[in-house]
Order: structure tokens, then C-alpha cells, then sequence
């Protein structure tokens, strides 16, 4: 049974609404799998490497930050990718936010308080300098874009067509609706899986 690994967005955990939707879309047809992700991107990065090398995924899915993390990753590890809503500028959207917020659903570990400060912000921008430095020509026809026409917190549409072909749009917001997931999302997911093989034998580089 093919294996998508979702990368939700910064509030988001592994139990958010578009988790449990796409769980529902696939029932039966593919494992979904929805781990909450570590605040800290570089943390992120090396869990989610992780469970790529542990459980060998044939998709990447991501949303908003989860997107900007699996952008970086997926021409890495030779997974195809798409991006939902990729937030391709966090520290932009972290420099609005310092303080102390709540992720949005639970966490499997209990904890529920996040902290948004200059040190995250850093992190995050210094992957933001280098986040596109893998992409090769190879790459921009397994990396697919979704855009909500009616984001009005991400506009990087413009950017994603820099460095990769194909984007499609939705009727939607920045979070889907669990219906615009079931609509939108898991099609373009079942499109890809059909499309391309996860199991292509390409180098794997370091990141």
C-alpha cells in the first residue's frame, strides 16, 4: 500500500482537521502518515529525514510551513512533493507573532504552548537563504503546487512557477476546509502516486 507522510502547518499538529480528512480520503487505499513536527525547523527537518529513511514514503504532502519543509526535502531524498499554501518566507509571518501562542490541536506529547522568538526566527531564516539550493531540473515536474484563491496569508505563487511547472488552484483559503482536502488535496495526491515512483533510484544528497 503506497505511504504519504503529511508535514502540517506551524500550528498546526499531527491530529489538525486536514490530517484527519486526509486519513479519511485515503482509508483503505494508502497509509497517511500525520507526525507532529518539532518547533524548530532544523529539529523538523532531521525527524522528518527520520521517518523518510525509517518508512519510506511515495509522497510528501505538505501545508504552508509543512510545504516549506517539503520543498527542501523532497529533491533530496528523491520523493516527490506537493505543497499546499507553501509558505516559502516564515520569518515574515513569525516576525508578526513573537509572543506565546497555543498550537491549534492536540499534540501527542501534551505540550500545547509555543514560543515564537528571535532565535526560532533566525533558524527559519537561514533555510529561507538556502531552501531552493537543491532543486534541479529533474525536480520541477515532481514538485506540484496548490493554491487557494482566496489565501490571504501566503502569496508565493509567483515564486513556486521560478522553480517548478505545475500549480493548480483551489476555491479555497489558506487552511483547507476538511471538504476542499477531500476535493482538492488527496486527488492531486492519488494523480502523483500514479505518476511517479518514490522508489527511483536517485543519489541521495545531504541536507
Amino acid at each position: 500500500m503506497k505511504k504519504i507522510l503529511f508535514l502540517h502547518g506551524f500550528f498546526a499538529t499531527g491530529s489538525c482537521p486536514m490530517a484527519m480528512a486526509l486519513k479519511e480520503a485515503f482509508n483503505g487505499t494508502a497509509v497517511v502518515q500525520t507526525p507532529d513536527l518539532p518547533l524548530h525547523p532544523k529539529e523538523a527537518l532531521r525527524e522528518i529525514r527520520s521517518i523518510i529513511d525509517r518508512e519510506q514514503p511515495d509522497l510528501l504532502l505538505g501545508n504552508s510551513c509543512g510545504s516549506f519543509l517539503a520543498q527542501m526535502l523532497a529533491p533530496v531524498v528523491g520523493i516527490p512533493a506537493l505543497l499546499g499554501n507553501p509558505y516559502f518566507m516564515m520569518t515574515e509571518f513569525l516576525k508578526e507573532r513573537i509572543g506565546e501562542h497555543e498550537y491549534k490541536a492536540p499534540r501527542r506529547d501534551g505540550n500545547q504552548r509555543l514560543v515564537i522568538d528571535e532565535a526560532l526566527i533566525g533558524e527559519f531564516a537561514e533555510l529561507e537563504a538556502v531552501q531552493f539550493d537543491h532543486c534541479d531540473p529533474y525536480y520541477k515536474d515532481r514538485v506540484w503546487g496548490l493554491f487557494g484563491d482566496n489565501d490571504a496569508i501566503a502569496h508565493f505563487y509567483p515564486l513556486f512557477l521560478e522553480h517548478y511547472n505545475h500549480a493548480f488552484h483551489f476555491p479555497g483559503g489558506h487552511t483547507p476546509t476538511e471538504q476542499e482536502v477531500k476535493t482538492w488535496y488527496a486527488p492531486l495526491a492519488q494523480k502523483m502516486m500514479m505518476e511517479f515512483s518514490a522508489k527511483e533510484e536517485r543519489f541521495i544528497k545531504t541536507i
